[in-house]
């Protein structure tokens, strides 16, 4: 096996964080520092920044319904005062797991963390397309011209333009709308962006669906183990 798919598997990092790892030196293969490429077999011992890693995998998974006002990394380390992450949130005993995807600094809901690297890419490649379903308030009302402008895809840079998605308004009012945004990619705040063109900027939002996963029972800042079929659902998803 790849030394960056083991480090994977193993919930150190994603396939590319593990080759930036590798490259930093911080991987040693049997006393020796790894190279991008090396493979491993169950037989070799396998270090990272000097701890031991076991070949025998428990994987653990868990969904959370991450709150606004923490970060979706193990651990901030780009600032002098580090703020919350989302490792915060889980209970006591959990193992070496690590959030799937990304939610923004201000953005809450549906969160998956777990140690498998196989079922983390499944969920974030563009390739896979999965459904996701948010949540979205923004102040006034939209446009049938705005709305379709969402719906049919919109620069958000500078040749970078948003795949058609399904926009539902839920209530409206002259303060407010509510709409649900379902989205099969996952562009760098990406909703925010889209919204930001049409001239009605973000004011909550929150992923409520991945697939037909959803946070039922989970209130903010909660976080539980997901249920053998909910895992069977989403490695077939």
């Amino acid at each position: 096996m790849r030394i960056n798919k083991f480090l994977a598997e193993q919930g150190v990092a994603s396939r590319r964080k593990a080759d930036a790892i590798i490259a930093e030196g911080r991987v040693k293969v049997n006393g020796k520092i790894a190279k991008a490429g090396d493979d491993v077999s169950p037989s070799d011992s396998v270090a990272v920044d000097g701890k031991l890693l076991s070949h025998g995998v428990k994987y653990e998974y868990y969904l959370l319904n991450k709150p606004k006002g923490c970060v979706c990394t193990v651990s901030d380390e780009k600032t002098d005062h580090p703020r919350k992450t989302v490792m915060d949130y889980l209970p006591a005993g959990v193992g070496r797991v690590f959030p799937v995807g990304r939610l923004d600094y201000n953005t809450e809901g549906l969160l998956i963390l777990t140690n498998d690297g196989a079922l983390s890419y499944r969920l974030t490649a563009p390739q896979s397309e999965i459904p996701k379903t948010y949540l979205v308030k923004v102040s006034g009302t939209l446009t049938p011209v705005q709305l379709n402008r969402l719906r049919s895809g919109v620069e958000i840079e500078a040749g970078v333009v948003t795949k058609k998605c399904r926009v539902t308004v839920i209530e409206t009012n002259k303060n407010y709308t509510k709409l649900h945004i379902v989205l099969t990619e996952g562009k760098n705040r990406e909703i925010r962006r889209m919204f930001e063109v049409v001239g009605k900027p973000v004011e909550f939002l929150k992923r409520i669906k991945l697939g037909e996963l959803t946070l039922a029972g989970l209130d903010r800042g909660e976080c539980r183990p997901l249920t053998q079929e909910e895992i069977y659902y989403l490695k077939n998803l």
